[in-house]
């Protein structure tokens, strides 16, 4: 009788469980078997697990039923960082809208900001299931993740001439006090800079609200958005703009590049950016 009981109980939890769909050769992290239960949240987890090279993984911010694709960086300074914002040869335009950003666009495995993979990188999901079962991310789930631990955010930096240069602050979080992270605009919030050479462009975007061409959040009269060709957590404008136009290094416009103001100034768009978050 107790035999059966416990029999019972098994099959009663396999059938409660939600379904993960196993991960594919280009999409790793996900390579055993695994209850939903155990499913990732950042790379970081994916690090303990054993998977401790550079690549796409899926993690589950939104829940054991929603994987999510982003690339980890398992090499810089210890490995274990989400990258949320990778840009190296302007490919992908980010010149774009509100719910672009607040859903993520791009793929993990090239330029993208939080971005979600397509049918062919999830090889054995057919593109049906995907579309159905795992949206892309966006500022919503950087809100998720950094409302569950807390992190310290990275900025590294490349220009054309292979000069590279970072920034790292301790403590990193988006509406971190929030009742609803839209409405409250997706605030960021950063502290205790670290120098690696680029200088602090970002400590002055912190409790600002995401701007992008069409939601203008920022301090300024005109929409600092539109004017720096980007979308940012502009202030009155910035002195980040790390989602401006690839321009390819010197640039005679004003500020609407990919431009880092503390490292190269106004009229410098970088060639390579990343912004990352592990936990702190």
């Amino acid at each position: 009788m107790k035999a059966l009981l416990a029999l019972s109980l098994l099959l009663l939890l396999l059938l409660s469980t939600p379904h993960c769909a196993p991960q594919t050769p280009l999409i790793r992290g996900d390579a055993l078997e695994r209850s939903c239960l155990q499913q990732p949240l950042d790379c970081d987890d994916i690090y303990s697990q054993g998977y401790q090279t550079d690549g796409v993984y899926l993690i589950y911010p939104e829940g054991p039923s929603v994987p999510v694709p982003v690339f980890c960086d398992m090499t810089t300074e210890g490995g274990k960082w989400t990258v949320f914002q990778k840009r190296f040869n302007g490919s992908v335009s980010f010149f774009r809208g509100w719910n672009d950003y607040k859903l993520g666009f791009g793929r993990a495995d090239g330029e993208y900001w939080l971005g979600k993979a397509g049918p062919k990188q999830v090889g054995a999901l057919r593109a049906r299931t995907w579309l159905t079962c795992c949206p892309s991310t966006g500022l919503q789930n950087l809100h998720l993740l950094t409302l569950k631990q807390k992190y310290e955010l990275r900025v590294d930096l490349e220009d054309f001439e292979n000069n590279t240069a970072y920034a790292k602050y301790a403590d990193f979080s988006i509406a971190p006090n929030a009742v609803s992270a839209e409405e409250d605009g997706y605030s960021l919030y950063v502290a205790g800079f670290e120098d690696g050479g680029a200088g602090d462009s970002l400590s002055y975007h912190s409790g600002q609200k995401f701007s992008t061409f069409d939601r203008d959040q920022d301090l300024f009269l005109q929409n600092c958005a539109a004017l720096s060709s980007g979308a940012f957590w502009f202030r009155s404008c910035h002195f980040a703009n790390l989602n401006g136009f690839y321009l390819g290094g010197s640039h005679l416009s004003y500020a609407n590049g990919i431009n880092w103001a503390q490292w190269k100034g106004f009229y410098y768009s970088l060639k390579r950016t990343e912004m990352k978050i592990r936990r702190a």
